[in-house]
Parts: structure tokens; C-alpha cells; sequence
């Protein structure tokens, strides 16, 4: 049982958890996912690993109810487990293995879209831990929705807020603050992006024009999280390959969101099928 130590609702709908999984945080990386099944008749959920711990044996995941089985998952307390967690899963981001003097000369910028925010976390902090200037734009519809601002400043060289009503920081999309943090003089070598697709897409498109290269995490394409079920096929570079094991990120430049969209759209109606007939199996009184 992967016991959770800590949890708290860091918006109405989204969760974060510490969990104990000693080997688990031992091996994980930036940019690694696990797979969590609430118990055994639990589907399989992958989710991006938002920090980790290895000298506490504690990994955190953070979670957004979505449909009947991410609200199985945001139903656990503290002191319950999980029937299953493993991981780390996918190759770890492309800055950890990239040699000491090549990333030396690096300038990150990560984007972070709505609950996107939590990956792009350890990947900040990874950077500033290894000396590396990471600038850091979180965007979210409105102030509610936004999560990890006061983490996020501990752990970059600029944090910049937008939201689209403006409620917090700039008004605008990620991709206006983009554009005008790039307008304000500030020079990136490489983006990392991670959020919804749609957003992934588009800020992709901005760092095009701007002439930065730009990485993004795909997976919330995934089911198995082995490569077998297909899943998650995605098309890049006019090549198929496999989120779960060939990734989760790859270049924005070269991945087809289009198709990627359309294929996370398949299940739709089965996913509204199941959160009507959904009865929530956890949380047993405590």
C-alpha cells in the first residue's frame, strides 16, 4: 500500500498528495510520470511527477478531477493507500542528461498551463539546483485556478503570472505573456511547455515565430504506460511514436496536436457515461 502522508485541496478540483514510495523516489526525474490505480479494480491513471524526495522516500502527484476515476483518487485521505503506484515511467527530461557544458550556456523558460503547473515544478527546481537561469510563466483562466505560485518563486529566476480575465498578474494567454516578456528583453535558448494541448499547441506556434525551440509533454495521452496498449501513439515529425516510452516530451515543433487532440477526444462519451453512473468507492467515513 502507498501509504498518503499529506493532502490537500490546492484549488476545488485539483489534489496534491505526498505519498510514501521510498524506491520510486529514489529513481525519479524530471519529466517521469507513475501510474496510480486507487485500488484493484482501479483504472490505470498516469500522472507527471510533481517533486520527489529521495531522501524522505516521498513522491507528490497532483491530481485533477476530471472523471470517475480521478475523483476515486481525490477521495483518499491521509493515512489511506493507494492498491498501486509505479514508476518512474518515461525518459526523464532532455536537460538531465545533457553534459554540464552544453547546459551551461542554456536559458530556460517554462510555460505552465492550469494544472500543468505542478510538473513543470521539479524542472524549475531541478534548473535552479544545478545553477541554470529558468524563468517561469504560469497561466490559469482566472486567480482561483492558479496553484504553485509560492513553490514556483523559490524555485526560479523570474515568476510571471497571467490570467485570462485578469484577475492575477498579466492580463492574457500564456502566449501574450510570452510575447511580451520577449518584447521586455528577456532571451530564452529553450522553452519547455507543459498544459493542456490546446495551449501546448498554440504557445508551440508563439515560440516558433519567436525563434525559440520549444519541448512539450504529452502525457495525458497515455493509458498503460508500457508502450503495448497504443494508446498513446502520436505523430512527430511525420513518424509514430510512443508517449509512454519514447517520451513524455518531445519537440513541439515537430508533434502533430491536431491528431493528438482528436484522439484524446475518442472516449468522450464514455467518459460521460461513467461520471453519470459514477458512485465514489473511497473514503469509507474518516
Amino acid at each position: 500500500m502507498y501509504e498518503i502522508l499529506k493532502k490537500e485541496m490546492l484549488t476545488p478540483t485539483i489534489c496534491r498528495m505526498k505519498l510514501s514510495a521510498p524506491r520510486l523516489a529514489a529513481a525519479a526525474r524530471p519529466g517521469q510520470f507513475l501510474i496510480v490505480r486507487a485500488d484493484e479494480k482501479g483504472e490505470r491513471i498516469p500522472l507527471t511527477i510533481s517533486d520527489y524526495d529521495a531522501q524522505a522516500g516521498t513522491v507528490t502527484i497532483v491530481t485533477q478531477k476530471i472523471g470517475a476515476s480521478s475523483a476515486d483518487i481525490i477521495a483518499y485521505e491521509e493515512g489511506e493507500g493507494f492498491a498501486d503506484v509505479v514508476g518512474p515511467l518515461g525518459l526523464p527530461s532532455e536537460f538531465v542528461e545533457m553534459a554540464h557544458e552544453k547546459l551551461a550556456g542554456q536559458r530556460y523558460i517554462l510555460i505552465a498551463g492550469g494544472v500543468g503547473t505542478a510538473p513543470v515544478y521539479p524542472q524549475a527546481k531541478w534548473l535552479k539546483e544545478h545553477g541554470i537561469p529558468v524563468d517561469v510563466i504560469i497561466g490559469a483562466k482566472t486567480r482561483d485556478l492558479l496553484i504553485y505560485v509560492e513553490e514556483m518563486r523559490g524555485v526560479c529566476d523570474n515568476l510571471f503570472i497571467c490570467t485570462d480575465d485578469g484577475s492575477e498578474g498579466f492580463k492574457g494567454m500564456g502566449t501574450h505573456m510570452l510575447e511580451h516578456v520577449v518584447s521586455e528583453g528577456h532571451q530564452y535558448t529553450q522553452a519547455v511547455i507543459i498544459g493542456p494541448m490546446i495551449m501546448m499547441k498554440f504557445t508551440t506556434m508563439t515560440c516558433r515565430k519567436l525563434g525559440i525551440p520549444a519541448t512539450v509533454s504529452l502525457n495525458t495521452l497515455m493509458v498503460d504506460g508500457t508502450g503495448m496498449c497504443g494508446a498513446c501513439r502520436v505523430s512527430v515529425g511525420g513518424k509514430t511514436r510512443f508517449a509512454c516510452v519514447e517520451g513524455p516530451e518531445f519537440d513541439g515543433y515537430e508533434v502533430d496536436f491536431d491528431e493528438a487532440m482528436r484522439r484524446q477526444g475518442q472516449y468522450k462519451a464514455e467518459e460521460a457515461e461513467a461520471n453519470e453512473k459514477h458512485v465514489c468507492k473511497i473514503g469509507r467515513g474518516k
